[in-house]
């Protein structure tokens, strides 16, 4: 099954992952408008602001729940798109640093 991923505030068009895809590895893939670094949630380059998801995503592993409340205290739509694995149709962007 795909899932649409939209880039809110991009001239970049939509692309379709499949379910489980990791987030960070297929964006790459299509050239997204979001740079990635490490890809194993200790850089940060990958933050995203989830915008909207038709469901909710998977939960937040530790590492990454304490990485985002270091960096990003108090907003619970930033997460990590290397530790995303796509389970819904989403929107995003680039987390404001």
């Amino acid at each position: 099954m795909g899932y649409k991923i939209e880039f809110v505030n991009s001239d970049k068009k939509s692309v379709e992952l499949n379910q489980g895809d990791c987030l960070s590895e297929k964006l790459t893939i299509h050239n997204s408008p979001i740079l990635f670094g490490c890809r194993i949630g200790i850089c940060g380059t990958c933050a995203i602001e989830v915008m909207d998801s038709e469901h909710p995503l998977p939960p937040k592993t530790p590492d990454e729940k304490d990485f985002l409340d270091n960096m990003y205290p108090g907003n619970e739509k930033i997460r990590l798109a290397c530790q995303i694995h796509i389970n819904t149709n989403i929107k995003i962007r680039k987390a404001d640093g």
